[in-house]
């Protein structure tokens, strides 16, 4: 398993992949979202950067063609309601643009909202984003190259935290 401690280069594999992307989608979205861990400055996270493109209630056709045409093939929302995964099949475009996972939301989806508000709460609270990233490393450790046991291991972390900020976004 594999975690890195924040790689300010992060943000700018981000920039990469939005601007291919927003190349490719043309006017068909409202905008596109650094998610995740590497989305926050001192965060420890696996080095694959997580997407959101942000779209208009009733626009998913358009921008499904638009992702196919750019490499993309989609996955369905991989048992999450409220965002839709695509994976990029497109073995040059997948050499060329840095790992990323992507997902689309409408703007009005509760998945969004839970991934733009566990962003902002680690961003505003630096010690809670450093508790997480030192339980990511002892996992990390711990579960080495079992994936899944890691993604298990922090689930109930990341879900305490996403509770807390979106009673922090709401109240």
């Amino acid at each position: 398993m594999l975690v890195e401690d924040y790689n300010p280069e992060w943000a700018k594999w981000f920039e990469s992949v939005k601007d291919f992307l927003a190349e490719g989608l043309g006017n068909s979205f409202l905008r596109i979202e650094h998610i995740g861990s590497t989305s926050v400055s001192g965060m420890t996270a696996k080095p694959i950067i997580d997407i959101d493109i942000v779209i208009k209630p009733g626009s998913f056709p358009e921008i499904l063609q638009k992702l196919s045409i750019l490499g993309y093939v989609h996955q369905g929302n991989l048992g999450i309601p409220g965002r839709e995964a695509f994976d990029l099949k497109d073995e040059t475009r997948k050499n060329t643009l840095p790992k990323h996972h992507m997902y689309v939301c409408q703007s009005d989806s509760g998945e969004l909202k839970r991934h733009l508000a566990f962003r902002k709460y680690l961003e505003t609270h630096p010690k809670v984003a450093e508790k997480l990233s030192l339980y990511k490393k002892t996992l990390a450790a711990k579960y080495k190259n079992n994936l899944q046991a890691y993604i298990n291991g922090k689930e109930e972390m990341v879900s305490r935290m996403t509770r807390a900020a979106i009673y922090e976004i709401e109240k």
